[in-house]
């Protein structure tokens, strides 16, 4: 199916949009097991570039990245579910 993102990593910044706070977003490629850990830059880059990353919950209902542009001007990462921008990403649990 593509890349399960499974853990994020905030820094502690003062963001006016806390998804601009993801630094490092965990995942596991659910084609062939493997896993790492990328920077939120890299995982803009990959969805940008066409590749499928999303979130599954406990009822594995997916949420797929999507690339969002703040009023700054910074690329990040957001998922949408049924349609609608969700939060999915910021309710993971810290990667270690």
């Amino acid at each position: 199916m593509g890349i399960r993102i499974t853990c994020i990593n905030k820094d502690n910044g003062d963001h006016y949009d806390p998804h601009e706070g993801i630094t490092y977003l965990g995942w596991i490629n659910t084609l062939n097991d493997k896993y790492g850990k990328s920077t939120r830059s890299e995982m803009v880059k990959f969805v940008d570039g066409g590749g499928h990353a999303y979130v599954e919950d406990a009822n594995s209902n997916k949420a797929f990245l999507t690339v969002r542009i703040s009023s700054h001007g910074n690329k990040y990462v957001q998922t949408i579910s049924d349609g609608k921008l969700s939060n999915n990403l910021l309710e993971l649990l810290e990667c270690k």
